[in-house]
């Protein structure tokens, strides 16, 4: 999957930029858009899988060698994978949900420069604590 899934593409997404051939350039960001949904989704399936199907089951047959078919699926020229998904599910989806989608993100920006404010401040005041503890206890 590292060959295939990322390795390649990358190889080619960089072909593309290089080349400013906007047809492969749109063909390939498609493909990382899917590609970054089926990771994303992999991580849950793959606990899913590991964890209810291990056992006296074992795992599902030939699951690792579908997900590996789907990726040169999803990359093959021939079958257009990742233009398939993106045009018929990712994309209207995406555009249905665009704004809340960035409302999260402005959300949780703001979430994380509080918190690394905070964790900042945190940290100086122990810091400045620590000198003063040693600076008075003839250590610093």
């Amino acid at each position: 999957r590292l060959v295939f899934g990322t390795l390649y593409p990358a190889y080619a997404s960089y072909k593309a930029v290089k080349t400013k051939n906007i047809r492969e350039y749109v063909r390939w960001m498609m493909y990382w858009i899917v590609f970054a949904l089926f990771m994303a989704t992999e991580t849950f399936t793959d606990l899913l899988i590991s964890g209810c199907c291990a056992g006296e089951l074992g795992l599902l047959p030939f699951y690792y060698e579908v997900k590996m078919a789907f990726v040169i699926w999803l990359i093959s020229p021939y079958t257009q994978g990742a233009r398939l998904l993106y045009r018929k599910f990712v994309h209207p989806t995406l555009s249905r949900k665009e704004k809340e989608i960035d409302t999260y993100i402005i959300q949780a920006r703001e979430r994380g420069y509080e918190t690394m404010a905070r964790l900042g401040k945190r940290g100086l005041t122990k810091a400045a604590n620590t000198d003063v503890f040693f600076a008075g206890n003839g250590a610093g």
